[in-house]
């Protein structure tokens, strides 16, 4: 499969449920954000329409899982707080973002530019 770009990137979160499923949308588009989530926080629920709009604004997948569906997620990405939002580009992990609430701007810029 190619890589997406804007015009095909999915404009709204993508739920997954395992680490294949993740490596799967990581071999597939170019960029994935990543939201690690839990039922019952309420930070997590409060950044999932924030996702929303970075699926629109950006060019990035946005996808969520809840790492007890599958705790390989949590172990290979040392998982210590949620909500945490990983950043691939071409496969590889490039940023991480595990302070709590964001907002739309922060995660954008982040998504932007994840070195800072």
């Amino acid at each position: 499969m190619s890589s997406t770009d804007a015009a095909t990137a999915p404009t709204k979160p993508v739920r997954i449920e395992t680490k294949d499923e993740l490596d799967a949308l990581v071999s597939e588009h170019d960029r994935v954000l990543l939201d690690i989530y839990t039922s019952g926080c309420a930070i997590c629920q409060s950044i999932e329409p924030v996702l929303g709009t970075v699926a629109k604004v950006t060019d990035v997948v946005v996808a969520m899982i809840n790492p007890k569906t599958d705790m390989s997620i949590a172990d290979e990405y040392t998982i210590r707080s949620v909500p945490t939002l990983l950043l691939f580009d071409d496969g590889e992990l490039v940023g991480r973002l595990d302070d709590g609430f964001q907002g739309a701007q922060a995660i954008v810029d982040f998504v932007e530019n994840p070195e800072q």
